[in-house]
């Protein structure tokens, strides 16, 4: 793994024990430039590793708590009077920072949802006709609790093609579970700044500079083609999966130390980037088979790219 990504894995670690791969993933969609969808149940870690993650990447961090009540102004600002100057004064919201943990994004309404997954699209919002660009970089990591949970409603299939790749963390296993104990009991653990944001957006361009075989290409597009002719499959994987696939590719890449990307990146990316994307039939769903079962389906029947 590369050196400096592998100090700000273990800096994290301090914190958020015996989920590696979770960290790994997170790092790897931030570094390729895109946003990430935890779902979970609560108390599990996610806003402990967005705060780590944070604070070991010098980044500005704000949080904002989705409740009903939450309106788009909050998030991307409104223009207030001032008496003193008789004129419109701007007054930016949440959204202006490095980092922003959305948390518990399926507790309020489509229409603030809409208003930060825009902001994450295009990078900037619109106010009373105003274009209010945000700080570089910019990366939501939005928690949501599982859909049937007390007041909470799904993010549409349109939104959440928004998001790089969705996790699981999932319950800590035994002897994490006695760090964790352990972890509050003793002092506070700190955690140090590994990245500057300087060298994060360095990574970034590290990454997009890495090497993608036509067959890699070819692959990915056959993975995304499959998706859409299959059976059990309502809806496929849209142009922005393969895109995702390809920068998470890269990321993989840039993390395991390699100028080049390898199938087996893809592989690794497949189910984080894509299962939240697609929509399973009636018929897959009496079969007892998932999204993940599906994509692992289509990739076995697919050639892998000779290197």
């Amino acid at each position: 793994m590369n050196q400096q990504i592998a100090k700000l894995v273990n800096e994290v670690k301090k914190v958020v024990k015996g989920k590696d791969n979770v960290i790994i993933k997170v790092v790897s969609a931030m570094i390729a430039g895109g946003h990430i969808l935890l779902e979970d149940i609560p108390g599990v870690g996610k806003t402990t590793l967005a705060v780590a993650l944070s604070k070991s990447l010098s980044m500005d961090y704000h949080r904002v708590q989705f409740t009903p009540d939450v309106l788009p102004s909050d998030l991307v600002g409104f223009n207030m009077y001032n008496n003193k100057t008789g004129a419109f004064e701007y007054k930016e919201g949440s959204v202006y920072c490095n980092f922003l943990l959305a948390d518990e994004i399926n507790r309020t309404s489509p229409k603030t949802q809409s208003a930060l997954l825009e902001v994450m699209e295009e990078g900037k919002a619109t106010v009373d006709g105003v274009e209010h660009f945000l700080p570089v970089p910019f990366v939501v990591l939005a928690t949501q609790n599982p859909f049937g949970s007390a007041g909470t409603q799904k993010l549409p299939e349109s939104q959440l093609d928004r998001f790089m790749i969705c996790l699981t963390i999932g319950y800590p296993n035994h002897q994490a579970a006695q760090e964790i104990l352990l972890g509050n009991i003793s002092a506070k653990t700190e955690v140090d700044s590994i990245f500057t944001i300087d060298e994060f957006l360095e990574a970034q361009k590290k990454v997009s500079e890495i090497r993608v075989d036509q067959s890699i290409i070819e692959f990915i597009v056959n993975i995304c083609e499959e998706t859409r002719k299959h059976n059990l499959i309502s809806l496929g994987l849209s142009p922005r999966a393969s895109v995702a696939l390809y920068k998470m590719a890269k990321a993989t890449a840039f993390l395991n130390d390699r100028d080049y990307v390898i199938p087996d990146d893809v592989l690794e990316c497949i189910d984080p980037v894509c299962c939240h994307r697609l929509v399973v039939s009636p018929k897959a769903r009496a079969e007892k088979k998932d999204a993940s079962k599906l994509l692992n389906e289509i990739v076995t029947s697919l050639q892998l790219p000779k290197m």
